[in-house]
């Protein structure tokens, strides 16, 4: 007579929470989609899942976690495209390679609005982002970072003429550098958050209808943008 050993039974309850988990999230993100963030239920996720509220609870205590949850998914999931559009291009120049990560993240997002919209969008009220979310968050601007200092390094970008800033800024930017962008000046850097802000920006115009009506092409706009920023970080002004 066969027998189960606690070993495969763990497994086994492991792998029906882990696939429970993600029938949630999947539920959830359909939710976010219909109703936006502010108005994300628990209850609601659990009734359409086929769960009792106090069951979902053991998956996910609060709204607050499951929000976290998706957050996380979501940055990890730009994070992932953008990292791969950068070692796909890893061959060619430091401009070429940001162009291709600045495409890659807004692939991501016009695929993925509502979750673009929950990372990128109005911060969701009563909620405050854990530490947990940081690591996640940060692997988009790592990548645009690792391409700064690429750059410097290759002479591509060139710092020119540093800008006035305050105190602060300067100590902002003295522990990026210390922590995931050495050697890079305060003239890149500077030009390189510039940047970030402008992609983040084209991105939220177009995908909240804010060029409806003024841009009829959106890929070739993007394009240009992009091209035009790349000059920026090329060319040391």
């Amino acid at each position: 007579m066969a027998t189960t050993t606690p070993n495969a039974s763990r497994t086994a309850r492991d792998r029906a929470r882990r696939e429970l988990t993600e029938e949630i999230k999947r539920v959830a993100r359909r939710h976010l989609a219909e109703h936006g963030s502010a108005a994300l239920s628990l209850r609601a996720v659990a009734r359409e899942v086929g769960m009792v509220s106090s069951a979902v609870y053991r998956y996910f205590p609060s709204r607050d976690d499951l929000l976290t949850a998706l957050i996380i998914d979501a940055y990890d999931a730009v994070g992932e495209r953008a990292e791969a559009a950068e070692s796909a291009s890893r061959d060619r120049g430091a401009d070429a390679r940001w162009l291709s990560v600045c495409e890659a993240v807004r692939a991501w997002a016009l695929a993925n609005p509502h979750e673009y919209a929950l990372i990128f969008g109005s911060p969701v009220p009563g909620y405050a982002a854990p530490e947990a979310t940081i690591g996640p968050a940060s692997r988009v601007p790592l990548v645009l970072l690792r391409l700064l200092g690429d750059g410097v390094a290759s002479g591509e970008f060139v710092a020119g003429k540093t800008p006035a800033m305050s105190r602060t800024t300067r100590s902002d930017f003295a522990q990026l550098r210390r922590t995931a962008a050495p050697a890079v000046p305060d003239a890149v850097l500077s030009r390189g958050l510039s940047v970030w802000a402008q992609l983040l920006g084209g991105i939220n115009l177009e995908m909240f209808g804010h060029l409806h009506n003024v841009i009829r092409d959106y890929d070739a706009f993007f394009t240009l943008q992009m091209r035009r920023a790349c000059e920026f970080l090329t060319q040391g002004v």
